[in-house]
């Protein structure tokens, strides 16, 4: 692997955005320390640092977001001040954020138009607006139905908007935020394809992420950075996933979770016959049973839109349950308000961090404080204790490494790998007696990954029982003693991880029984002979 240093001469012909030794700060707090970043024309580059390292603050600066303190940006050769996004737009450059800016009750017509509004006769031209979306969306595969309301589409169609409103706008320079934190893994496959079919039409991308083997799969080039300092740039091709992440952290780390077999006793988390409906009163779950001992984990695996969502927001008191019963160390919690079933002793790490985990205008502080501040040490006869709440904040910080200038910054102000740093914290240093993790590790480095399966397995081996839901196969198969798959709002089967396969389990989560996926690996051996699980 060569990485080539941020300090050397090259050729910047074939360059399309350059930023030279750019330098970032937020008072006293230096974000970005003279980083450099070259993305050639046709590439996609990726971007790459732990979180809170600076790389979406980079980025802003390119879309104009932010202003630098020190450093030039040129576009195709040329020295540029992006003064605004506007002024982005107009060379050609969009960006694509981890958090969507999309307004929900409006079309996606009306979104991508929003602020550049088509005219004719002095009225908006929805008519003529939705034809040029539909035909960027057949260009570009996207699939998108110009007339068809945000509120109505899924996390992954959303983001095909952002991405349409860029095209729409007339970029040809892509920056992806984080783009696939919030996809299921057919969508991260189908935003893969995208990006490439993007590349094949001669648009550039620079891509954030912190998924490794993804980098390794889409990507030409890397730039690393580290704490706000630029590491270097290495070509895709010369790395390997461990080397990427031993260059992102400062250290090697582990792949593989490494944890003692599991000593479970008596049941925390007893679910039986459960019925959820969602919004439109369809059953989402339905009759589903599960148990939890304490000193286990049982991961959840399923595709996206299986009932994951409503059994959480059940179990947690946040949905209504239709039928069925939900209990907690032989209390039924059924139908309980939050805060009584938080207090019952649930610790929730929520799906979506920004609707149910914090409050974004609120600090760090407070935020840390969320679950428990109507009650001592936090506060006393209704009075805060303010000096608590900044220790136990600190406390926080410090322990799960949360890159943040202090207990007073609002929690807005963080990366979103940050912010569930914060949440998770605050869960954990609850001492629930079950701890529900929903995607816990979405959109945290490799570092962060590592360190938080380490805490949930430390909550197991405290005599704890853990529920972990994640849409990522290595996740649930690493982290879990027990993995029970969900499908059709029902839990089809329960196997051992260290006794089943990402195949076994992927055909599971399709809805295939285990009578049905001996059968077909039986056919293929007589087949050819092969030894198929």
């Amino acid at each position: 692997m060569i990485i080539k240093k941020q300090s050397e001469e090259v050729s910047r012909v074939e360059y399309v955005i350059e930023m030279l030794n750019i330098r970032k700060e937020f008072g006293n707090f230096i974000a970005n320390n003279n980083i450099t970043l070259q993305l050639k024309k046709g590439e996609i580059h990726v971007l790459l640092g732990e979180n809170g390292a600076g790389k979406s603050t980079l980025m802003n600066v390119l879309f104009g977001l932010y202003q630098p303190e020190g450093g030039e940006i040129r576009v195709r050769g040329k020295k540029v001040d992006i003064t605004d996004p506007n002024v982005a737009n107009d060379l050609g450059i969009g960006m694509v954020h981890q958090h969507f800016m999309l307004i929900e009750n409006l079309t996606v017509t009306e979104n991508i138009i929003l602020g550049n509004e088509p005219k004719k006769m002095g009225m908006i031209n929805i008519k003529d607006a939705a034809k040029k979306v539909a035909e960027i969306s057949k260009l570009y595969g996207l699939d998108v139905d110009p007339y068809a309301k945000i509120e109505d589409i899924s996390v992954g169609m959303q983001q095909r908007v952002e991405i349409l409103k860029t095209l729409y706008r007339g970029a040809d320079i892509l920056i992806f935020d984080e783009p696939t934190a919030s996809l299921t893994p057919q969508e991260i496959d189908e935003l893969i394809t995208i990006m490439k079919k993007l590349i094949g039409e001669g648009k550039s991308i620079i891509l954030i992420t912190h998924k490794l083997q993804e980098i390794m799969d889409v990507s030409d080039r890397v730039t690393i950075i580290r704490k706000g300092e630029g590491i270097g740039t290495v070509i895709t091709k010369d790395t390997n996933p461990e080397e990427l992440a031993t260059l992102m952290v400062g250290r090697q780390v582990t792949f593989k979770t490494e944890k003692k077999p599991a000593q479970p006793t008596e049941p925390v988390l007893q679910i039986e016959n459960l019925v959820v409906e969602d919004y439109r009163g369809i059953e989402k779950v339905k009759r589903l049973n599960l148990s939890v001992r304490r000193g286990e984990i049982v991961g959840i695996a399923g595709i996206d839109g299986n009932g994951q969502s409503e059994l959480i927001e059940a179990i947690t008191g946040l949905r209504k349950v239709k039928s069925g019963k939900i209990l907690l160390n032989s209390k039924d919690i059924t139908g309980k308000r939050p805060r009584e079933i938080t207090e019952s002793g649930v610790g929730h790490i929520p799906q979506d961090r920004h609707k149910h985990g914090l409050v974004l205008d609120f600090s760090v502080g407070y935020n840390a404080a969320l679950q428990s501040y109507y009650r001592k040490p936090f506060s006393h006869n209704g009075i805060m204790n303010y000096k608590v709440v900044s220790e136990k904040a600190t406390d926080i910080i410090e322990a799960y490494d949360v890159r943040t200038q202090g207990e007073f910054e609002l929690a807005r102000a963080l990366s979103g790998g940050n912010q569930q740093k914060l949440i998770i914290g605050r869960e954990v240093e609850r001492n629930p007696d079950l701890l529900i993790a929903a995607l816990p590790t979405r959109g945290l480095d490799v570092g962060a990954i590592e360190f938080i399966h380490s805490r949930l397995i430390e909550q197991r081996d405290k005599g704890k029982a853990v529920l972990l839901i994640s849409f990522e196969l290595d996740e649930v198969m690493n982290v879990s003693d027990q993995i029970a798959v969900i499908y059709d709002g029902e839990i089809v089967d329960t196997v051992n991880p260290l006794e089943t396969t990402e195949q076994e389990l992927g055909l599971l989560m399709a809805g295939h029984t285990k009578a049905e996926i001996a059968a077909q690996a039986t056919e293929l051996k007589a087949e050819d002979g092969r030894d198929v699980k």
